[in-house]
């Protein structure tokens, strides 16, 4: 039974409102074929877009669970394309009338139709230059949740003076939360989440070399932070992290809207 017959079953007294959640239920799951199974209810239940993880992906199926999930929603997030395959996106989005919007050093690509920007604000920092794709992996999704993001890149502890300018402006623009991305000993997060009074969510980069490579030191450096209000999330987690924030930016807006 589609939607709309639900629906309507429900409003004339054909079906009772459990037979109508059961039906319901079912109906948030659509297959793709064999390969996929499409959780449609997710933005309307959580907030937070469909996330295709598209790294081990064929590109045939990859495009094939792209086109089934903007049937059904705004925008749809894709991380991590193979590179092989990211040259072709720009020609599939045009030819299927999709608006994309991309990141500097990062394959993840936002698919859309159209965006809203009612959300919350998000202010997204990293240690080095190298660190600028996860983070801007974080700002698509972000956006993807209609939240305003404020960077700046490249403002870590080896120059310390450089993160002072940009704290300002954070804290002047009214920033919900704050997301920092830190390779090498991951120090900056804990700067940065003692000097301000909003939430900060710490993304360890594998930016790193030699004992507590890839990660591995930003991560228990964040972990074994002594700053309050800083959260971590995994190495390289981008997409969590910007969900996450985007989250809690965005209950902000919603309660600023209420009062």
């Amino acid at each position: 039974m589609e939607l709309v017959e639900i629906l309507r079953s429900l409003e004339l007294g054909r079906i009772n409102a459990v037979k109508a959640k059961k039906l319901l239920s079912l109906y948030s799951i659509e297959k793709i074929e064999d390969f996929a199974k499409f959780d449609v209810g997710r933005k309307i239940r959580r907030g937070v877009p469909e996330v295709i993880f598209a790294e081990k992906k064929q590109l045939l199926d990859l495009k094939k669970i792209i086109l089934a999930a903007m049937s059904r929603s705004d925008c749809v997030m894709v991380s991590r394309i193979n590179k092989s395959h990211y040259k072709t996106i720009a020609p599939f989005s045009r030819k299927h009338k999709l608006r994309i919007k991309t990141g500097r050093n990062t394959t993840s690509v936002l698919f859309f139709k159209k965006l809203s920007s009612s959300g919350g604000k998000v202010g997204i920092l990293t240690a080095g230059t190298s660190d600028i794709g996860v983070a801007e992996e974080a700002r698509l999704m972000c956006e993807a949740m209609g939240c305003t993001c404020i960077t700046s890149y490249d403002v870590g502890i080896a120059g310390l003076h450089r993160i002072f300018p940009i704290i300002k402006k954070i804290i002047h623009d009214e920033a919900d939360v704050i997301i920092v991305v830190a390779g090498m000993e991951g120090a900056l997060a804990s700067v940065v989440s003692s000097l301000v009074d909003v939430p900060v969510v710490g993304v360890p980069s594998s930016v790193g070399y030699g004992y507590g490579e890839k990660g591995v030191a930003a991560l228990a450096s964040m972990l074994q932070s002594c700053t309050l209000g800083l959260s971590v999330v995994n190495i390289d987690n981008g997409i969590g992290a910007g969900a996450f924030a985007a989250n809690v930016a965005n209950r902000v807006a919603m309660n600023k809207t209420r009062s």
